[in-house]
């Protein structure tokens, strides 16, 4: 076994040991997943049995834990997930502890234990017969490097076992030497043919190009209007060998779709690549269903409807999509005047994709999830999203291992949606949400496995708003989130939160001048109303370590302060979140294992930004 991970296991086994028997089956992977403390947030009497309990010799072997084999997902740039099967546990009491290290270093780092999936919220082909899923990631990595990754499953019951997996993370796509290097100019008639490819004698339009199209070339694109309605992309490369079709750089390389309903349809097509390119004049900008590994990136799409859908494709089929550094803008207006409008910037199902450094505009959705595929094991980070009339990001069916990270959200109805994430984990860390009219977090559907760390959110209304009518909402845990607000209570709940881990989160909101009962109360959670903070730490059912009362106004070394009216709205380039020295927010945080180490000070500070560290970059980059 690894050096350290003798103490981890030994302590889940300690804990599992004391609390199994009055654990609900799969409130574990809250737990375990924080502190492995007992579950706060279970609203429901604990279980007092009188009498001695004699387990029988079935209830031995259905408590004993069979582990399957680790089942690694496809590696992102930063982020490794795991997927572990494992059969019996039926009293739910086994845990599984994660340390890693880069290959060729002595010490080992811990991450969070694997979560515990609800097969009751989990889709049907993530559910293991007779037991459970476990999943988790490993994020902030170095790209392209190897990682030793230690998971140790820990069973009072029995079944206990270690594994060490030797994985590697991804890099974004570079340009293979040896590519065949052909040239594109619009068609226009009396050309002359459609032309051979060379410089002096090019292809005349996309469809002539693609017409000719092998493993290995690079088509660029000379500058002009290219107006050939819908271009049909039928031709895969391979990898180490795409076929990539890019703006030559001497002007703007304009791809019209002339109003139909898709510009460029690459249904099914492998390894292809789409930069420097302008899309316009169709409903659907590019279509990419059932698709795998094609790049998309410092584009700019003229959104009616659509911008990028590439959906359909499952978990094992659609994979490693790239879409970075793009410039996305759509007709939508602020504030929101027309309900919810299907104008998306992005949508894609799929396993192993990256999302990243997009900027998004005037859209309904910014990024759009789709149950027709699902999404595991990707990447959404470091967008800059500005108008939103529905959601800024939908994790919407998210299955395991979906990562939210270093986004920038302003001027949206809601910042980041999960409804639902199907039993999850599904990670939203580190964003800034700016402006959002009903909730920074949408948590309906009876959504179920969500850890919501480290997050800023400053609106006019009630801080946090999770109003899912009388559905349920299961498996959420925060920590070291800050939420300031205009309006009252700071947390607004309806339906049923059950086994949630809320806590050591800041919440400032009017009436509020860091002292016991203010003026709305602190909260409303499962039908209870909480007139403090310290009421509810008291209850035992919220906040059981305790959230951290605040001003709403002054912490920010930007002056940045609450917005005054939804209506109103707000650049992002303005929107600076960085905490002044002074605010009660700095070192009041706990610390994550994983998600913030190497924090500076005391302990963490609350919200997306560390004391004195840069601000991340947002949208597309030099």
């Amino acid at each position: 076994m690894p050096s350290g991970l003798i103490s981890t296991v030994g302590l889940i086994a300690r804990t599992v040991k004391r609390i199994h028997l009055v654990l609900h089956p799969g409130a574990l992977a809250v737990c375990l997943t924080l502190a492995m403390n007992a579950c706060a947030s279970d609203t429901r009497p604990p279980v007092k049995p009188v009498l001695p309990i004699v387990l029988t010799t079935a209830d031995v072997a259905a408590n004993r834990s069979q582990p399957g084999e680790p089942e690694p997902e496809p590696a992102t740039w930063h982020s490794l997930g795991i997927r572990w099967p494992v059969r019996g546990d039926a009293n739910a009491t086994a845990g599984i502890a994660v340390q890693y290290r880069q290959r060729g270093v002595t010490a080992w780092k811990s991450a969070l234990p694997l979560s515990r999936i609800d097969p009751e919220a989990s889709s049907d082909e993530n559910r293991v017969p007779g037991g459970w899923l476990f999943a988790g990631s490993i994020v902030d990595l170095t790209p392209e490097t190897e990682y030793e990754v230690a998971l140790s499953l820990a069973d009072a019951d029995g079944g206990s076992t270690q594994r060490v997996l030797l994985l590697r993370t991804g890099g974004e796509p570079r340009e293979p030497a040896g590519m065949r290097v052909r040239h594109v100019v619009p068609a226009t008639a009396g050309a002359g043919g459609p032309g051979t490819g060379t410089a002096a004698n090019p292809f005349r339009g996309v469809r002539a190009a693609e017409a000719a199209a092998a493993p290995g070339d690079l088509f660029l694109l000379h500058a002009g209007v290219y107006a050939e309605g819908t271009v049909v992309f039928a031709r895969h490369g391979t990898p180490g060998r795409p076929i990539i079709y890019r703006g030559a750089g001497d002007g703007e390389t304009v791809l019209d779709g002339g109003g139909r309903p898709q510009l460029i349809s690459a249904d099914r097509v492998r390894h292809v690549w789409f930069e420097g390119l302008t899309l316009r004049h169709a409903a659907y900008l590019f279509v990419g269903h059932w698709g795998s590994h094609f790049v998309i990136r410092r584009c700019r799409l003229e959104v009616t409807k659509v911008g990028i859908t590439a959906i359909n494709g499952g978990y094992k089929e659609s994979r490693g999509f790239v879409i970075t550094d793009n410039v996305i803008e759509g007709p939508a207006v602020w504030p929101r005047s027309r309900g919810i409008e299907g104008i998306h910037g992005i949508e894609v199902t799929g396993a192993g994709h990256v999302v990243a450094y997009n900027r998004l505009r005037n859209l309904g959705d910014g990024i759009h999830g789709n149950e027709e595929g699902g999404l595991s094991a990707s990447d959404i980070h470091n967008n800059d999203i500005e108008v939103a009339t529905d959601d800024g990001i939908e994790a919407d069916y998210a299955d395991t291992n979906v990562r939210v990270y270093r986004n920038r959200i302003a001027n949206v109805y809601s910042g980041i949606s999960a409804q639902p994430s199907n039993g999850g984990p599904l990670y939203i860390f580190r964003n800034v949400i700016y402006n959002a009219a009903y909730s920074p977090f949408k948590l309906h559907n009876d959504t179920s496995g969500i850890l919501i760390f480290h997050n800023t959110s400053v609106v006019a209304g009630i801080p946090w708003s999770i109003q899912p009518a009388d559905e349920t909402v299961s498996y959420v845990v925060t920590r070291n989130n800050l939420f300031l607000g205009g309006g009252t209570p700071a947390l607004h709940t309806t339906g049923t939160m059950v086994r949630c881990d809320f806590d050591s989160d800041g919440y400032g909101w009017p009436g509020n001048r860091g002292i016991g009962a203010v003026l709305g109360g602190f909260a409303q959670w499962n039908e209870v109303v909480y007139p403090s903070a310290e009421a509810a730490r008291r209850s035992g059912q919220l906040y059981r370590n305790g959230a951290i009362v605040l001003n709403p106004r002054g912490h920010f070394a930007s002056g940045l302060e609450m917005p005054g009216r939804v209506a109103t709205r707000f650049q992002t380039t303005a929107i600076d979140v960085r905490l002044k020295a002074d605010s009660r927010a700095v070192d009041a945080g706990v610390p994550v294992a994983n998600f913030n180490d190497g924090f500076a000070g005391a302990a963490p500070d609350l919200g997306c930004c560390e004391l004195a560290q840069p601000l991340p970059r947002y949208g597309p980059r030099p």
